[in-house]
């Protein structure tokens, strides 16, 4: 086992490749975030067009926004 650690400690030191490629990954990984940023703020106003509607209370479940009744399919 420690000639195996031996070894990958030895490779780890080696470069393989073109060293701008992280650079190019972090680029690509920013700008995907960024559009998903953007579509956010362009949406964020979309749960506020319409007033909110009152849920019918059933008294006899728990949990009335989470659960279906009892019997109920899914």
């Amino acid at each position: 086992m420690l000639t195996q650690l031996l070894a990958a400690a030895e490779t780890a030191g080696e470069t393989h490749g073109d060293p701008s490629v992280p650079y190019l990954i972090g680029g690509v990984v920013f700008a995907v975030f960024l559009i998903m940023m953007f579509a956010t703020i362009a949406f964020r106003s979309v749960g506020q067009r319409h007033p909110a509607v009152e849920e019918h209370a059933v008294p006899h479940r728990q949990h009335p926004a989470k659960h279906p009744g009892p019997g109920a399919r899914h």
